[in-house]
């Protein structure tokens, strides 16, 4: 059994925590001691501290007996804990998703011998290892994905209930969004382009321009065509560019916005929501796309963006421990992707905790 080491005790990290725990020592820290306790609750051998992660030395000290780390914590908070980690010399999956380009850290992680994988969640995550597994068998010429965690009962006017950090959701919002358009990286407002999509599963939906892309658009620039976009309920869009317009997420609101919000956002316990991931993957030989859908395990009270995630997040810790991923360096998922074994395991490891994908 690996000491692991995980840092961030939110509703994603609660459920990478119990899974990590059934096969590893789980050593978990947050600053929020109740939420601490209230994992352990679960399992009584996850060993808890509170730890402010914002304090590079405290961190340090903290994961010194790791085998490996897991970082979940929001994303601007991630990039510096990032550094703080590899700075230590071990290898870590990350899925903080911060803004900062985290593959600055590459050469970093080389000189400590570190094997660090970052953005191995739902997605970014489990598109760009699929894309890494089909780029590496043929030439693909575009690539697209939409993806969306939404209570499956919505309430008006926002329609939306966070199921991981608000902040990050406001800097989906914010941030503009780049894509790849005719070979070239191509910047535009966020939840601009709307699209209406039907799935059978929920009905209508409507995807807008995100910044999900990250790291394809480094590691895979010699494909075309690259995009991602968000999926909510039809009007989610609309109002919210309607608060941004009236100035609302501006430095001198943004504090009140956010509070509200993270009242009105609260995904409630046990209240039922759904996530959605449709990928498509156009090549000169063939078209493959993957749909997945999943919904809030009653069982374990998990939510579906908790599962969805977080198992890929602890497949990937899997991956690093049984050696299937060894390369030193900062390596998002496309890289990874290129090794079939790790994909293969990826998908096993998700249909074993009933996370299930179509390909067709």
């Amino acid at each position: 059994m690996a000491n692991v080491f995980q840092v961030g005790a939110g509703m994603v990290g609660s459920a990478i925590a119990i899974d990590l725990s059934k096969d590893h020592n789980l050593f978990l820290a947050d600053y929020d001691l109740n939420a601490l306790k209230t994992i352990q609750s679960k399992n009584s051998n996850i060993q808890i501290s509170q730890l402010d992660v914002t304090d590079s030395e405290a961190l340090s000290e903290w994961i010194a007996p790791a085998d490996i780390v897991l970082l979940a914590v929001p994303g601007f908070l991630g990039y510096k804990s990032l550094k703080t980690i590899i700075n230590c010399g071990k290898d870590v999956v990350d899925i903080s998703f911060s803004p900062e380009n985290i593959l600055t850290l590459d050469q970093l992680a080389k000189e400590k011998n570190v094997t660090a994988i970052v953005d191995a969640g739902v997605a970014p995550g489990i598109p760009n290892f699929l894309l890494g597994y089909w780029n590496a068998k043929m030439k693909i010429n575009s690539f697209d994905y939409c993806v969306g965690g939404l209570p499956k009962n919505p309430s008006p006017p926002y329609n939306y209930k966070a199921p991981f950090s608000p902040i990050d959701v406001i800097e989906e919002y914010t941030r503009p969004a780049r894509m790849m358009i005719d070979s070239k990286v191509v910047t535009k407002a966020a939840l601009t382009d709307l699209e209406i999509f039907h799935f059978s599963e929920v009905g209508k939906l409507e995807a807008f321009n995100t910044d999900g892309l990250r790291s394809l658009l480094k590691t895979m620039k010699h494909i075309p065509n690259m995009k991602e976009k968000t999926l909510r309920y039809p009007g989610h869009a609309k109002l919210m560019q309607s608060m941004i317009d009236e100035g609302l997420f501006d430095n001198n609101n943004f504090d009140d916005t956010v509070k509200k919000l993270f009242k009105d956002w609260k995904l409630e316990e046990n209240e039922p929501e759904f996530t959605v991931l449709d990928i498509n993957i156009y090549g000169d030989t063939k078209n493959i796309h993957y749909h997945l859908y999943d919904e809030m395990d009653i069982g374990s009270k998990n939510s579906s963006m908790a599962r969805t995630t977080g198992y890929t997040a602890t497949a990937t810790i899997n991956m690093l421990l049984k050696n299937l991923w060894d390369k030193k360096g900062v390596y998002p998922p496309e890289k990874v992707g290129a090794n079939a074994n790790c994909v293969e395991f990826l998908l096993s490891y998700l249909s074993d905790r009933n996370v299930k994908m179509t390909q067709t």
